[in-house]
């Protein structure tokens, strides 16, 4: 009979654990899966499933116990890992989100607004519409997929250790953040220009004939105008969504030290 020691124990557990809370905490923080709408078993699942395919791939874990002070701290390395990973895609698809608010609120459409399932806030059922298009778009160009081959390469880029993510990559990760704002406001700029001048148009209207109920008419207007806009511009809202996308894998890329 085969007799197997405590540290066999620990290091089958460790070779698991680790991995697992890396890929754990990825799914938990990307848009797609982090969402109220996923059932916690399927998150569950598919994090397994993940682990159980990755672990052959990655390199020999080092022979720390599980529940020792190093061996925490290890763990908490790899929940840092995945919930970076994540969060660049969830400041991805919040820049598309304030896109579709800065659209809703120059064609009157701001008091309408629901319920975003991924967030829990209520937004503008513009930005819902503009994040069920990215969403379908990041499925359709495998971006999950592109994520999960970034996630396994990262296992040989940044092995199991005390060593992963380090304060200047946490910075530029700060740092990027900006781009919510940036690209937001670029994908919104074609729309939101064009209904400033309508509204420009109105305000002279309404200078030259005071008589004349502006409300009445402009209103429903702007809200044509705006539709009519927001279908032309769909093209190249997804197209600035899609080089933002490209991007964002080059700041997960960066601080995983892929490709470097």
């Amino acid at each position: 009979m085969m007799m197997v020691s405590e540290a066999q124990i620990m290091a089958w557990l460790g070779a698991f654990i680790w991995p697992l809370l890396r890929v754990s905490a990825m799914f938990v923080a990307i848009p797609i899966f982090s969402g109220r709408f996923v059932d916690n078993r399927i998150l569950i699942g598919v994090s397994l499933m993940v682990t159980f395919f990755t672990i052959p791939l990655i390199p020999q874990p080092p022979q720390v116990d599980v529940f020792s002070h190093a061996g925490i701290m290890i763990g908490l390395q790899q929940i840092l890992i995945g919930i970076m990973m994540g969060f660049v895609l969830q400041m991805v698809f919040s820049a598309i989100v304030f896109a579709g608010q800065g659209i809703a609120y120059s064609m009157g459409l701001g008091f309408a607004s629901m319920v975003d399932p991924t967030s829990g806030v209520s937004v503008p059922v513009i930005s819902q519409f503009y994040l069920v298009l990215a969403t379908l778009f990041f499925l359709t160009v495998g971006g999950h997929l592109v994520l999960i081959e970034m996630l396994v390469d990262s296992f040989r880029t940044l092995p199991i250790g005390l060593n992963g993510i380090e304060r200047v990559d946490i910075w530029g990760m700060i740092s990027w953040s900006s781009r919510i704002f940036s690209a937001g406001l670029l994908m919104a700029l074609p729309a939101i220009t064009s209904l400033l001048m309508v509204n420009i148009a109105f305000g002279v209207v309404t200078k030259a004939a005071p008589q004349l109920n502006i409300f009445a008419v402009g209103f429903p207007i702007t809200l044509v105008l705006g539709a009519l806009l927001m279908w032309v511009t769909v093209p190249a809202v997804m197209g600035s969504f899609g080089n933002l996308l490209a991007e964002s894998y080059g700041v997960i890329g960066a601080f995983l030290r892929i490709g470097s």
